[in-house]
């Protein structure tokens, strides 16, 4: 596969793009007609959640022209909002001439968490615990309710905290659980209850919550690119040259990274990014979602999870780095046949390499909105494409679609009101 394999990709009809897809990744005939005609089935669903009634569909995209660790990538997007697997794909394509993305994902460390109580002495506690650490990994390792040892997994250390609240003083121990390629939830969560009569009875206390934690802060995953002034200006056809771009750019990040207002939209630009991946393999975004918003506040205040500086050239460099469990086995990852499409599509190896990706398209998702805000806007772009959504509403059908939509985008007027006064001319017509 080759970025020339997708040239002008946007342009071609579905059952185009369906076809070079199928020839790129080797998905069958049964796994493309999928693709058109809904994966997920109502029995299925009915096995996956509660009070089924039906599905609900989004639409999903590929973003194109990623390189990453010298490794072409095709990136399943599954999101409705428009322009956002275009901006993706449109900043990865900027890179491709400094090398693409450089990326690294931490071992899949999961930490479980567990609530002692009512603990009559809480450091003579500590000391004990601590003296049967190596004991209590040990057993863990000898009965491993998930079977994670036999993965190369397991309980990796304890960790002890002491906890002041509302309530007084409580001990919280931290289970520190390599998942290897599952996200861990259920892994960490039965190891969790299966060692707590034993923190219990050493500790002379009452165990009360065992659970995960979802800020994930040792299982991380990091990307890093470069933009050159050339590409930047190019970007803009000249309008804007590479040295203020880079400029323009440097001072939004450090709006974001100062101010928490814009912080919030800034970082919901990155998940843009994130979450369309991670719903497309069938992992749980929200569990994302809320690792790496705690993580982006560890510092005192909400803050960036990019970060950008010029390098001895000149050029932008852009970095990201937060808690990405996903998974790669288990869950809807394996339950949902969309899921397992998206991942040969993908085609990675393990969760790691999987963490590495999405990183990788946070931060092209994060700069693409930058480089918007701080040159044309932020709106010419994203109207340019809404305008399709409109004319959709609007009742327009086939090739109205794209002659409405380009008549409101050059008018500037994407309303639906405009839309069908086109449409009516049009038809008219």
């Amino acid at each position: 596969m080759t970025e020339n394999n997708f040239s002008g990709f946007h342009k071609k009809k579905v059952s185009e793009r369906q076809e070079i897809l199928k020839k790129a990744t080797q998905l069958s005939e049964e796994e493309t007609a999928l693709l058109s005609n809904g994966s997920l089935d109502l029995e299925t669903a009915n096995r996956m959640i509660e009070n089924v009634i039906g599905l609900h569909s989004l639409p999903l995209g590929l973003a194109t022209n990623f390189l990453i660790n010298k490794k072409e990538f095709l990136v399943p997007m599954v999101i409705e909002e428009p322009s956002v697997v275009a901006a993706a794909s449109f900043a990865a394509k900027l890179c491709r001439s400094t090398g693409g993305f450089t990326a690294s994902a931490s071992d899949p460390i999961m930490i479980g968490q567990i609530q002692l109580v009512e603990i009559p002495d809480l450091e003579k506690a500590i000391e004990s615990l601590e003296k049967e650490k190596e004991s209590i990994i040990e057993y863990a390792t000898s009965v491993d309710p998930m079977v994670l040892v036999k993965y190369g997994g397991g309980l990796r250390d304890i960790e002890f905290r002491v906890i002041e609240s509302e309530r007084g003083s409580f001990l919280v121990i931290h289970l520190l659980v390599d998942v290897r390629d599952a996200m861990g939830a259920n892994a960490v969560n039965t190891l969790a209850e299966t060692l707590a009569p034993r923190f219990e009875k050493i500790s002379g206390g009452k165990v009360r919550l065992r659970i995960i934690s979802n800020l994930a802060v040792n299982r991380t995953a990091s990307a890093k690119a470069i933009w050159t002034q050339k590409e930047l200006e190019s970007s803009t056809k000249g309008k804007f040259k590479g040295k203020e771009i880079v400029e323009r750019i440097l001072d939004a990040f450090a709006f974001a990274d100062s101010d928490p207002f814009r912080a919030a939209t800034h970082n919901k630009g990155i998940f843009n990014g994130i979450d369309s991946c991670v719903i497309a393999t069938g992992n749980d975004w929200r569990a994302v979602e809320a690792g790496a918003h705690a993580f982006a506040s560890m510092k005192g205040s909400y803050k960036s999870l990019t970060r950008y500086h010029k390098n001895e050239n000149g050029d932008l460099v852009g970095e990201i780095e937060l808690p990405l469990a996903v998974a790669t086995i288990g869950g809807a990852t394996a339950t949902h046949p969309s899921a397992k499409i998206a991942r040969k599509i993908l085609g990675v190896t393990s969760a790691q390499e999987l963490s590495c990706v999405i990183a990788s398209l946070g931060l092209a998702q994060n700069f693409a909105a930058l480089r918007a805000l701080a040159t044309e806007g932020i709106q010419k772009g994203h109207m340019r494409l809404h305008a399709r959504n409109t004319a959709v509403m609007a009742g327009a059908k086939s090739e109205e679609i794209d002659l409405i939509a380009k008549k409101l985008a050059d008018e500037g007027k994407v309303r639906v009101d405009r839309a069908k006064e086109l449409l009516e001319e049009l038809r008219g017509k």
